[in-house]
């Protein structure tokens, strides 16, 4: 049975609940938030290769502590020398704004990896408090309380 709503965000209805769990357990099949990319970077038990896609100037400006670096152009021709095709990998980019995490998790996929995208990419990972490496060490800025908790590696969600 179908209902009219008259509220916005009901004019198209909500998904029946096993459709609901196909796509949501689709969603976090193919990405990762910052926050879990991190809590493993931490705990040391990772599974998975963190790979920045972007070019050399965004490497050099700041990248996640411990990635590889292999741009987007570059993974059909260096992926087979740089990564086990057996281990994970999780690409980040730029952010929200930017597809290339996800042209590179696409290339990944075309080689044969099994792949994740970091949702967030670098702007989240910065804005959230975590630290980047840059040519004259490491970098912190404070927590954006926008979009994490003061004080706390996780939203607890």
């Amino acid at each position: 049975m179908t209902t009219t709503h008259s509220s916005a965000a009901l004019r198209v209805p909500p998904a029946a609940p096993a459709d609901a769990v196909a796509f949501f357990t689709g969603r976090l099949t193919f990405q990762a938030d910052v926050s879990d990319v991190r809590a493993s970077l931490d705990s040391g038990d990772l599974g998975f290769v963190l790979v920045d896609s972007r070019g050399a100037e965004g490497w050099q400006q700041g990248h996640v502590p411990g990635a590889l670096h292999l741009p987007t152009p570059d993974i059909a021709a260096r992926a087979a020398t740089l990564l086990d095709p057996a281990v994970t990998v999780i690409t980040y980019c730029w952010g929200p704004g930017c597809d290339g995490a996800t042209r590179a998790a696409l290339a990944f996929a075309q080689l044969g990896y099994r792949v994740k995208e970091m949702i967030g990419g670098i702007e989240y990972w910065i804005r959230e408090g975590f630290p980047v490496e840059t040519a004259t060490g490491t970098e912190q800025r404070p927590v954006d309380p926008l979009t994490s908790p003061i004080g706390s590696v996780t939203c607890a969600c």
